[in-house]
């Protein structure tokens, strides 16, 4: 077990103050580059929480607003009682590539956290270890984005960043492209870390809100999911709405914008963990006409191991049919028309509204033909759209 100091008692490990400065060096030769120790107490975030659930700006992530769930952010002890300490970990994943390939309308554009592995499947066990350093009798719980946490507000507490205009923690020498994961322990450290920085060091500074394609933020500080393209892309299972669809461009899954044009990315070096690294340009951007040709067994195998995977084919092959129909060419019409006859309702009416897009004689022979046998009413609705 490691060194410890202050009232330490054999019978009770947790009354044990650990040395935060080592747990930390433990944290580093484990590869994270961020470590911070806060003690378990509320977010001072928590009532702004609650005011944008009571908004209805989560959209469908019902999960959200959970009594259950509002019950553990309000008090961590709700999670695990006896809990004393919140210990916080980043690690960098930004690579750096080709600016011409993420421009590119002819592929479907991938947030850049998701161009290696999972990454719940790295940072996982690498918490799980450093929590079995602390001692074996230990209690503790490990998160990677899963918990009832707000991690970004515990972690400004803990000094690891600020709160950008566009809801991201921000480090002003790292910026904003890392992960967070969290140990929940039951011990107390001889030390907690506390913030130096301003609440915000955003200054006048607008680029993200600027930038947003679908005007997602309605002030600083505050994202709209409903139209956020990261939430469209992933998080919503449903029809993406006909208004928003021409403003997503060519991303299918998540969306780099607000961070992109973020001045403090400037400082971002690329990650130096291998596993988030894309092995090539199509995990990247890839082609459009591939995404949207691919079936079960063909997502399956090409997502294996990525984040891409948990959204499954139809909402993988939606996000394409919109990115196709913004592309725009009549590259896409023949795999676009065979999705007319897809399985999924959803991806049909999608399709349907690419070919629209795209315009001409093909398309809209096509789509007439689709009108006059398709028995679902989303779809039909979607058909009659594009040929009124």
């Amino acid at each position: 077990m490691p060194e410890a100091s202050g009232n330490s008692s054999p019978n009770r490990m947790t009354d044990i103050l650990f040395s935060s400065e080592r747990l930390k060096m433990r944290a580093l030769e484990l590869g994270f580059n961020l470590v911070g120790i806060t003690q378990a107490e509320t977010s001072p975030t928590l009532d702004a929480y609650l005011r944008w659930i009571d908004a209805g700006m989560h959209g469908e992530m019902a999960y959200m607003a959970r009594p259950d769930r509002q019950a553990r952010r309000h008090d961590l002890s709700v999670i695990m009682p006896g809990v004393r300490s919140l210990v916080i970990v980043g690690l960098d994943y930004r690579s750096h590539v080709p600016p011409d390939l993420l421009a590119d309308s002819a592929r479907g554009r991938i947030a850049s956290y998701a161009w290696g592995l999972d990454y719940h499947d790295v940072i996982t066990p690498r918490l799980d270890t450093l929590a079995a350093w602390m001692s074996r009798e230990s209690h503790h719980r490990v998160y990677v984005d899963t918990g009832a946490i707000l991690e970004r507000s515990h972690a400004q507490t803990a000094g690891m960043g600020f709160i950008g205009k566009n809801t991201m923690l921000i480090h002003p020498q790292r910026g904003s492209f890392f992960f967070l994961g969290e140990i929940l322990t039951t011990f107390a450290f001889d030390t907690y870390d506390e913030s130096t920085l301003a609440p915000t060091m955003c200054g006048t500074c607008t680029r993200c809100l600027r930038a947003c394609p679908t005007n997602a933020f309605p002030r600083p500080h505050v994202l709209d999911a409903r139209r956020c393209i990261s939430y469209l892309t992933i998080e919503h299972k449903g029809w993406i709405d006909r208004v928003l669809r021409p403003l997503i461009g060519n991303w299918v899954y998540g969306c780099d914008v607000c961070q992109d044009v973020c001045p403090f990315n400037r400082f971002t070096a690329p990650t130096h963990e291998t596993a988030f690294h894309p092995r090539d340009a199509d995990r990247v951007a890839p082609p459009l006409l591939d995404l949207l040709a691919l079936d079960e067994a063909g997502f399956a195998a090409r997502f294996a191991g990525s984040p891409i995977a948990r959204i499954k084919r139809e909402r993988l092959v939606r996000n394409a049919c919109i990115a196709a129909g913004n592309w725009g060419l009549d590259d896409a019409i023949p795999a676009l028309s065979a999705l007319l006859t897809d399985a999924s309702p959803l991806v049909r009416g999608h399709a349907a509204w690419a070919l629209g897009q795209i315009g001409g004689m093909r398309s809209y022979a096509r789509l007439s033909e689709q009108l006059s046998h398709e028995t679902d009413d989303q779809v039909r609705a979607e058909l009659q759209s594009v040929l009124r």
